[in-house]
């Protein structure tokens, strides 16, 4: 059954609903994780007994396994249904979060993560696929709309739930609440979500690309958290021979799984750089803030977790209005504001200390640095699939998407070497406090960097052409 077949569902209708709530459900699972481990990360470091370098693991083992994957995943649900693949994305998932639950030690949780990320790369692409495959083209725009906007929130909800889970119950119930949440999911989209499939999807997968992309992130990753050790070079000159090798492959591949044509485009190549710079500092940003707010300043995981709120709540309700921004301008300002913006708002987070006041100290960072995101974001998305021809709009979303990914991976990776942090040092009030503030002004730099590279590479008529 092709997507022109079954693209007959309306919004207002029992399908409609269901289409979104199992959209929204599953890409939700991933949002929560995302959002809650981070909160997490000091009590399971003394929980587990963890190392710093442990805990960057936990956080990139999965972001390594979905950046790699994400287009693969993409390529499986448009050949053997978004539906299907959506559902066995959801259902590994939930079985790599109860690993995680049930982790014995350091070693096994990262494993899990690692498997989680093979299952969100699975269903991350499915959940906007089935909207888009399963509605009438006239209600397209507004399912995606309600998929964004509830989306949003489960991203708002999940430093709130994380937060709760961990100071009242344990933090193993963050990875355990996603098993009943999967059954629902299930349920709806085997009841109700129609199947869909692109009838001209190639046959062919590219594994070899998918494998060299893997290793490439992966000794990349290895080595910046590794950096000092043994093995430490040789995963350097692995991923850089794998980078090089994957490039050959994907050249050569009749049927690549990565178009390395669309990257002639300067718009497309400078809007991706651009975010790869924007979510480096993000992740980084995020990742560090959480643990000075623990180690330093001493607040609780619920404490912690709902003091980045206001961030989701500025692009709960200003994200939008910063994509009719763009359309109404061109994207060229925002994209250069936006970073500019988030970098004034890193360095006002440089006030977080001992003793400090959320009011005074954290509030207006990470409010400002919310509004530069809420203002970048509409206009960033929709440049990059402008610049892209519309046959391959969806690798063009799957690149931008695995690129922001893959920004954060390496920058929670390489910051706390850059900074001088290690070992157990994350539990060091001192020595972690010293590290958070090299670490903010070096996230301002990236982000002000973003903003000059959207200046000068961004045209404002993408958006019309």
């Amino acid at each position: 059954m092709s997507a022109s077949e079954t693209s007959a569902v309306r919004l207002g209708t029992r399908t409609g609903r269901a289409v979104v709530a199992a959209a929204v459900l599953g890409s939700g699972l991933t949002m929560l994780d995302g959002t809650v481990v981070n909160v997490a990360l000091r009590t399971i470091g003394e929980d587990l007994d963890a190392s710093l370098a442990q805990l960057q693991w936990v956080t990139n083992g999965y972001l390594l396994s979905l950046a790699s994957l994400i287009l693969l995943g993409g390529s499986l649900g448009d050949r053997f249904g978004r539906r299907r693949v959506f559902v066995v994305g959801t259902v590994w998932f939930a079985a790599a979060s109860l690993l995680c639950g049930i982790a014995p030690n350091p070693e096994v949780l990262i494993l899990a993560r690692i498997l989680q990320g093979v299952g969100g790369a699975l269903l991350t692409p499915g959940s906007l696929a089935m909207i888009q495959g399963a509605f009438v083209q006239d209600d397209r725009p507004a399912a995606i709309g309600a998929w964004s906007g509830l989306g949003s929130i489960a991203a708002a909800l999940g430093p709130f739930v994380g937060g709760v889970l961990i100071d009242y119950a344990h933090w193993r119930w963050i990875f355990l609440i996603n098993l009943p949440l999967a059954v629902v999911t299930v349920v709806i989209a085997q009841r109700w979500v129609p199947e869909t499939r692109d009838p001209h999807a190639s046959t062919h997968f590219d594994l070899p690309g998918a494998l060299l992309a893997t290793l490439a992130l992966g000794g990349t990753t290895y080595a910046l958290i590794e950096w000092g050790g043994d093995l430490a070079p040789y995963a350097a000159v692995a991923s850089v021979l794998a980078v090089a090798a994957f490039l050959t492959v994907e050249r050569r591949s009749r049927e690549p799984m990565l178009q390395l044509g669309i990257f002639a485009d300067r718009t497309f190549s400078a809007a991706n750089a651009m975010t790869l710079l924007v979510y480096a500092a993000l992740g980084a940003v995020l990742f560090f803030l959480t643990l000075q707010l623990q180690t330093v300043a001493g607040y609780t995981a619920l404490a912690a977790g709902l003091a980045s709120l206001p961030m989701t709540l500025c692009m709960l309700f200003l994200a939008a209005k910063g994509g009719q921004l763009g359309a109404r301008i061109g994207p060229r300002i925002p994209m250069t504001v936006g970073p500019i913006v988030m970098a004034g708002g890193t360095l006002l987070l440089l006030a977080v200390g001992e003793d400090g006041s959320y009011w005074t100290d954290v509030l207006p960072g990470i409010t400002l640095f919310g509004l530069g995101l809420a203002l970048l974001v509409a206009p960033l998305t929709a440049t990059v699939l402008a610049a892209a021809p519309d046959e391959h709009a969806g690798i063009a979303s799957g690149v931008n998407n695995a690129v922001a990914r893959a920004g954060s991976l390496l920058a929670v990776a390489a910051l706390p070497v850059a900074v001088g942090l290690g070992g157990e040092q994350y539990a060091d009030p001192v020595a972690f406090d010293a590290a958070f503030r090299s670490a903010m002004v070096v996230c301002a730099a990236l982000l002000a960097a973003g903003g000059v590279l959207s200046w000068l590479t961004i045209r404002n008529h993408v958006l019309t052409e």
